[in-house]
């Protein structure tokens, strides 16, 4: 059996298929039968070549050195000076053969000069490689070189005049012009690579019909919680007026707490990180404050307390709220899709970019637009759904309160606002975390992520709170000793395992983390084997699960309604863990496979 001549992880220069320009790319993979090495071009484009297509980075370096000091400029400079004025008699004395040799000589040196003007693809290759290319040649060695052969040059246009090049030099024009065209194919293919190819959430047809069942599923849920008996024999509860679903004051106050928490995210407080290198190589920069803009938000609302501002309003007016969050979700994705069709190639998203307009403005066009140094993504994904989700909870406390004349929020109330409050405190005290999710990395901003931002956050997950105002459940102290300790298990699955995952991200090489065992992947990254993400492939989700039975439980058993958020929350985290599973598997190869030998279980162990 032959022996392996490059390994794993070794970064080399291999040949594009179907021509002779060579790029850098890495081995990841070798087979033993077909004796094909995988490799991944920087652009993510994973080939098997053969061995004979392969050449180590130190030969074309030497290439480099060796074309230089051969160049034709250095030949003829050379050439001058050897031959002085003053020895014109020994010239006389040349053989015939060797004045033909000197010819050819010539007339190889003027050929040579002719290819390296008219190969743009060589250029473009020694570019890639580090060489100078023609424009970064010294100035005065391509002087000599013009006056040198300009008679040569005269006789070279006259030719090309006639049509008296030989069949050789045709040759040589046939491959340049073949070359053009190969380099030309190669920039259309890698464009046309950046499309999305496998569309996701039943492609064209199911990204359309989400635009209208997603909404649908909000207002149906908020109908049911304000039936007596919401059951689901009750199906469908009475639709209220047209009119009663909105007001313009409601809309004002929607936009009033959206843009202060812009204005809260736009103040200079708070550590400046840089996100992970996109496609071009670029690295954002993120001002990481939510804690702060919490702060803040806590304090403006305890002045409005403090006032005597009835902040029940919220409960009484929840579906125009919902309504108003809807409407503004749906002209911030007309508004982002829109400016999407300039944003340059480099800048879409790999999941979004389908050419397909309905699914492309489901999941989003854009990566990350951006005003100014405003991230409108980012400012979303964590700051006027989630910390309003806490705001309307707060708001549900003291509808109980009134609404049932008592002096203190009911324990089922208390249990569930204080989880919710302990997760979104987590999420705003660990924000730099959320950088490497697929929400930033991979997904673009669309209508998926600013309906699910500003309108599922905020009014679905505080459904256990709207669901008790109108549905009071008592519950034993036990019992809530039980729900909390629950909820504790779940939160320290959870946090544990992200911070392993961020840890291990930033340094591997941390002393702390040198328990940990990883299985190298051809990316430089690793794939922990042990500690929370040995145990599943996904731990987090597994405490995410676990969090949201707990903020289910206080609400009794009474009816299905306030466990709807539980099996969402399941079908969500499966339906992303597929979508892990499968970019991990791209991304990975042999590594992903490896790994999930090792790691057999993907959210519940012993079970899935």
């Amino acid at each position: 059996m032959p022996n392996r001549r490059f390994a794993d992880g070794e970064v080399v220069m291999g040949r594009w298929p179907g021509s002779v320009l060579y790029y850098e790319v890495q081995v990841t993979s070798y087979d033993d039968v077909s004796h094909l090495y995988t490799v991944k071009y920087k652009d993510g484009t994973e080939l098997a070549l053969k061995e004979s297509d392969i050449r180590s980075q130190s030969s074309f370096k030497h290439r480099k050195s060796q074309s230089s000091s051969s160049s034709p400029s250095r030949r003829s400079t050379s050439r001058s000076r050897s031959r002085s004025p003053g020895r014109p008699a020994k010239g006389r004395r040349r053989s015939s053969s060797q004045s033909r040799e000197h010819k050819d000589d010539k007339k190889k040196t003027i050929q040579e000069t002719n290819l390296a003007l008219l190969k743009p693809s060589e250029n473009n290759t020694r570019r890639y490689n580090g060489e100078p290319d023609s424009t970064e040649r010294n100035d005065t060695s391509c002087i000599i070189l013009e006056q040198k052969l300009k008679p040569d040059l005269e006789i070279e246009r006259v030719l090309e005049q006639y049509s008296l090049r030989s069949r050789e030099e045709e040759k040589k024009k046939e491959e340049i012009y073949s070359e053009k065209k190969i380099f030309e194919t190669i920039k259309t293919i890698e464009k046309a690579s950046s499309k999305t190819k496998e569309l996701e959430f039943g492609g064209r047809i199911g990204t359309f019909m989400l635009i209208f069942f997603l909404p649908a599923t909000v207002f149906y849920l908020l109908l049911m919680c304000k039936q007596d008996d919401p059951s689901l024999m009750n199906f469908p509860p009475p639709l209220p007026a047209l009119e009663s679903l909105w007001e313009a004051r409601v809309f004002g106050v929607f936009l009033l707490w959206f843009f202060l928490q812009a204005l809260f995210s736009l103040l200079p407080i708070g550590k400046v990180v840089e996100g992970l290198p996109l496609s071009n190589g670029r690295k954002l920069q993120y001002r990481i404050n939510g804690f702060y803009a919490f702060i803040l938000t806590a304090a403006a609302i305890g002045t409005l307390l403090y006032f005597q501002f009835e902040l029940h309003y919220l409960y009484d007016h929840f579906m125009q709220f919902a309504v108003s969050a809807a409407a503004f979700s749906m002209v911030l994705s007309i508004y982002l899709y829109i400016r999407s069709l300039k944003a340059p190639e480099d800048e879409l998203a790999p999941g979004g970019n389908s050419g397909y307009l309905v699914y492309d403005f489901f999941t989003g066009h854009e990566l990350n637009p951006r005003i100014g140094s405003f991230d409108l993504k980012y400012f979303c994904e964590l700051r006027p759904g989630l910390i309003g989700w806490v705001v309307i909870n707060l708001a549900m406390l003291l509808a109980e309160m009134k609404i049932h004349n008592q002096s203190m929020p009911s324990l089922s109330m208390i249990l569930v606002n204080s989880f919710q409050l302990l997760y979104v405190v987590d999420a705003l005290w660990n924000e730099e975390a959320i950088l490497t999710t697929m929400d930033i990395t991979h997904d673009g901003f669309g209508f998926m992520l600013a309906f699910g931002d500003l309108v599922w956050v905020p009014f679905v997950y505080s459904l256990q709170a709207f669901y008790l105002v109108g549905h009071p459940t008592v519950i034993s102290w036990p019992v809530a000793a039980a729900i909390t300790i629950l909820n504790c298990i779940g939160y320290y699955i959870f946090r544990s395992a992200n911070s392993q995952k961020n840890n291990f991200r930033r340094n591997p090489a941390d002393p702390k983390l040198a328990y940990l065992k990883f299985i190298p992947t051809a990316t430089g990254k690793g794939l922990l084997v042990t500690g929370w993400w040995g145990f599943v492939r996904h731990p987090n989700y597994l405490g995410d699960i676990i969090m949201a039975l707990a903020w289910s439980l206080p609400c009794g058993f009474n009816h299905i309604l306030p466990y709807f958020y539980v099996i969402y929350f399941i079908c969500l985290l499966i339906h992303r863990e597929a979508r892990d599973e499968h970019h991990c598997k791209q991304k990975y190869g042999l590594a992903w496979e490896r790994y999930c030998q090792r790691v057999p279980y993907r959210i519940f162990p012993y079970i899935y």
